[in-house]
């Protein structure tokens, strides 16, 4: 563990005015969907390095070196840059104490480059053309997440050979140490991916999980990238922190149901969702808009705390998106709902696991797209 998070525990960043709240303020039934303004008010990086154009408009780096499944591991960079796993945290620590949200924005953010073309920081490129980073899916994105790998970027350029290190490695890593500093398990990041140069919007919606995505559909995606059962419940464990959109969930507040055996009505609004949750959704989200800047917690319990309380939300109908609680609905997944509910080791030990195979996905399988890249992006066209 880099020795710059000696004595730093999760949560300890400062809050300042704890009263001071965004104005997706709601109220009711001691319900309280909120977020701090501790939570989001650090300055923007890009604003703190106005003249950083990491990960834009540059060409390939031909003199790179080029990874290859046998060569994908923890000491990659041992040569070329000995300590970066410490400069990334010594960049990542900093970053979290400024903004906690850029935590689970740029976990999500990784999930997102991992599953469209593999680990390969595509999501990253901007283009003329519509880019990964541009498909609706993605729109949602939040720059912290972004500016966050410029920033970190510029730290290993400052220290390291430039382009020893690839876009890809970077966000990987960064991504494991935010996942230890909201609370989560820390470990080793292979390192080696290859940075693509391609970037298409159109293949962003059939490799992303959807809100109301069926334990059915959501199986075949993850079992298309490689991950089991095990993985898509543990993964999904991320949703113990962050935030979502009312438009990601409103349509399950009015109205909704699924159909089981002879296209009989399953599971409805009422009974999929405990109705005191459900009542306080309905009035932060209202069925005919109003409601675009909204954000509601995942977890409303530790919304800042990566723990094993979503498994909990679950089995009390607390889950947000359908996509979660079906994971507690269906007989499938349930036991492993339930074993991570009663035991956060065990989940914080499997999710460390998870995050590594997943880190994986189109690396070891050999299917890199492109060449590193000397920056976090290069334009397509």
């Amino acid at each position: 563990m880099p020795p710059v998070w000696k004595g730093l525990r999760y949560g300890s960043v400062s809050k300042g005015k704890d009263s001071e709240r965004l104005r997706t303020r709601r109220r009711h039934h001691g319900w309280l969907f909120s977020i701090p303004k501790w939570a989001i008010s650090g300055p923007s990086i890009l604003h703190l390095t106005p003249t950083l154009r990491l990960c834009a408009n540059r060409k390939p780096n031909s003199g790179t070196r080029l990874p290859s499944p046998r060569q994908f591991s923890v000491d990659f960079y041992a040569e070329s840059c000995p300590h970066l796993d410490r400069i990334v945290a010594s960049v990542t620590t900093k970053q979290y104490k400024r903004a906690p949200a850029v935590a689970p924005a740029t976990i999500r953010l990784f999930f997102h480059d991992c599953f469209v073309q593999g680990c390969d920081a595509s999501i990253l490129i901007p283009s003329k053309e519509m880019a990964e980073r541009d498909a609706e899916e993605n729109k949602d994105l939040s720059q912290y997440a972004f500016d966050a790998i410029t920033e970190v970027k510029s730290a290993v350029e400052t220290n390291c050979p430039a382009s020893a290190v690839s876009c890809a490695d970077i966000l990987a890593i960064a991504a494991r140490d935010f996942v230890h500093l909201v609370g989560g398990p820390y470990y080793e990041v292979k390192k080696g991916r290859q940075d693509g140069n391609t970037s298409m919007a159109s293949r962003v919606q059939p490799n992303l999980p959807r809100a109301n995505s069926t334990l059915d559909q959501l199986l075949k995606l993850f079992s298309s990238k490689g991950l089991s059962l095990e993985d898509l419940v543990v993964l999904s464990g991320a949703h113990s922190i962050g935030f979502a959109h009312c438009k990601q969930f409103v349509s399950r507040l009015y109205n909704y149901s699924i159909k089981g055996t002879n296209n009989q009505t399953r599971h409805s609004s009422t009974t999929m969702m405990d109705p005191r949750l459900l009542k306080a959704l309905r009035m932060s989200c209202p069925k005919f808009g109003g409601n675009a800047d909204v954000m509601i917690p995942f977890d409303v319990k530790t919304p800042f705390v990566l723990d094993n309380a979503y498994y909990g939300n679950l089995e009390a109908k607390m889950g947000l998106l359908a996509s979660d609680q079906v994971l507690f609905l269906d007989r499938r997944s349930r036991p492993l709902v339930q074993m991570l509910a009663k035991d956060k080791k065990k989940f914080h030990a499997k999710f460390a696991l998870a995050m590594e195979k997943m880190g994986s996905i189109g690396v070891e399988r050999g299917k890199i797209h492109g060449v590193g890249r000397k920056d976090s992006a290069t334009p397509t066209s």
